[in-house]
């Protein structure tokens, strides 16, 4: 059986360890000052060199020559993953005391140590407090926040850092080099990519892909190998965002399905190709579309068969807009929505005067019913936030007329959290408003402590302090959205029919 590229090129001394410098000078020039500490922990995210560097320093601060082939009974490996137990940790709470059989120092590496229980974190505790002379802890772990601080505090910590993409690039390139492999710059890049920093995990790919037998890998073979989407139908989501193309966006995802890509790693992808776009500063969507595409994406990453989540979060983020286009408006201040109702509407717009309105009503509710000729209405202004109505805290009892405005005054800032919470049936019983949503999706969504939080803020500053509650309640019947009283009545597509078929209402924003 073949040894595994990460095992065979391993680091064997400090000297051979890439992309560490700022640990392999500090730990050279302590060991050449015979400054040895009793306890190291060594934190970091996986892959970077921990492992190694434990034993390389094991092995140096005895004297003895590396090599991974070989066990020395000096030096312990533990993985605290398996042995988190406080029995085991009282084992070696004993043998600690026990001297080094041929050595001078017995070392040992536990590794993952934030797996420990909280007992076996006291147990290790006392003996960090009082070694004995000849016992050196190295203590490895992905997770430090889970360390408790006592044990921090008695050690000399390390922070290990993700390894830089270029650097990957490089060392892979080199190994390819060694091992006869031929491969593309671009395959040996999307690799690093998709290694997240990580040099095991790179160099597993690169194993994986030197199995191909090819005259030449290429980075289509990479994407098919790793289950990674065509770049070019990435840019092609991206561009069907920008475009608020909902038909393209269906069809792509559904490409990406058919060629056996699961979720996770297109939206990851996704992910990876606003940002680059962002880094070049060639964005090809605007700044608040490219923050909500990311935001909506990020826990879809860890998905792999969620292609509807993924299909919601692209439209979601159709809906995102950077600002209203201002170029044919005129650059006059903004009238107040109670203030709309005793002014003149500007002169291009023929309106008749319209009904008095509550001081609570969605500001533009009565716009849609005072236009006279059929060309487009003027634009709304530039953010939802100028027009948001100066409602005052509603402690009487519950309306649907302030429920609209309380969504109108969301719309616009948090665009995510609006379009889940029109779909809520709402009404007052028992002195607490009750949100009734036909479908668990929708419920779960507001339930999330964001955007509970968000609806307390609200629903403080609309109807003061009353409390509310989340239900499921599938009455067979459509809850009716909450529609845009600005936009102009339209047919539906099939397309929009659909997702609010799916939806339980469907409302297409405003780009």
């Amino acid at each position: 059986m073949g040894k595994a590229l990460y095992r065979k090129y391993r680091s064997k001394s400090l000297d051979e360890v890439v992309g560490q410098k700022h640990i392999t000078d500090t730990l050279k020039n302590a060991l050449s000052k015979g400054a040895i500490s009793h306890a190291y922990l060594f934190t970091g995210p996986r892959g970077v060199g921990k492992t190694s560097i434990a034993r390389i320093l094991a092995h140096a601060v005895n004297e003895l020559d590396y090599n991974d082939e070989k066990i020395h009974l000096d030096i312990i490996e533990i993985d605290a993953a398996s042995n988190r137990r406080i029995d085991e940790i009282r084992d070696l709470r004993d043998k600690v005391h026990i001297a080094p059989t041929s050595a001078k120092y017995k070392v040992y590496i536990i590794d993952e140590v934030h797996m420990l229980t909280r007992e076996a974190f006291n147990a290790l505790l006392k003996t960090l407090e009082e070694p004995p002379e000849h016992v050196i802890f190295i203590l490895a772990t992905t997770e430090l926040h889970k360390v408790p601080e006592t044990i921090i505090s008695r050690t000399q910590r390390y922070t290990f850092k993700p390894i830089s993409t270029q650097m990957v690039v490089d060392h892979l390139r080199t190994i390819a080099t060694k091992e006869n492999v031929a491969i593309d710059d671009d395959a040996l890049e999307l690799i690093a990519e998709h290694g997240g920093g990580s040099f095991r995990d790179s160099i597993s790919m690169l194993d994986q892909a030197a199995g191909l037998a090819k005259d030449q890998i290429t980075e289509a073979d990479i994407q098919l190998l790793l289950g990674v989407p065509n770049s070019e139908l990435i840019t092609e989501l991206v561009g069907a965002v920008a475009s608020s193309d909902h038909a393209a966006i269906f069809k792509t995802v559904q490409t990406i399905r058919e060629q056996g890509v699961d979720s996770g790693r297109t939206a990851a992808s996704i992910s990876m190709h606003v940002r680059q776009q962002i880094i070049d500063n060639n964005l090809i969507i605007d700044h608040t579309r490219a923050v909500s595409l990311l935001k909506n994406l990020l826990p879809i990453t860890t998905s792999s068969s969620d292609y509807l989540a993924l299909e919601v979060a692209l439209l979601e983020s159709c809906n995102s807009v950077d600002s209203q286009p201002t170029a044919t408006k005129e650059p006059t201040k903004q009238a107040t929505p109670i203030e709309k109702n005793t002014h003149k509407e500007p002169a291009h717009a023929a309106v008749k005067e319209p009904e008095p309105q509550q001081a609570t009503e969605a500001p533009d509710s009565s716009v849609a019913d005072i236009v006279e000729q059929p060309e487009p209405l003027p634009e709304e202004p530039p953010t939802v936030q100028e027009q948001a109505p100066q409602v005052q805290a509603n402690t009487g009892d519950f309306n649907q007329e302030t429920w609209n405005a309380m969504l109108h005054d969301i719309k616009g800032k948090h665009n995510t959290f609006y379009g889940v919470l029109r779909m809520a049936k709402s009404e007052l019983r028992d002195g607490k408003i009750v949100l009734a949503f036909s479908f668990p999706f929708h419920k779960k969504q507001i339930d999330t402590p964001q955007h509970t939080t968000l609806l307390r803020e609200f629903v403080r500053k609309h109807f003061g302090d009353v409390d509310f509650q989340t239900v499921i309640e599938k009455t067979g019947a459509k809850i009716e959205p909450v529609i845009n009283p600005v936009a102009p009545k339209q047919a539906p597509t099939d397309m929009i029919e659909n997702v609010s078929n799916i939806f339980g209402g469907a409302e297409l924003l405003e780009s």
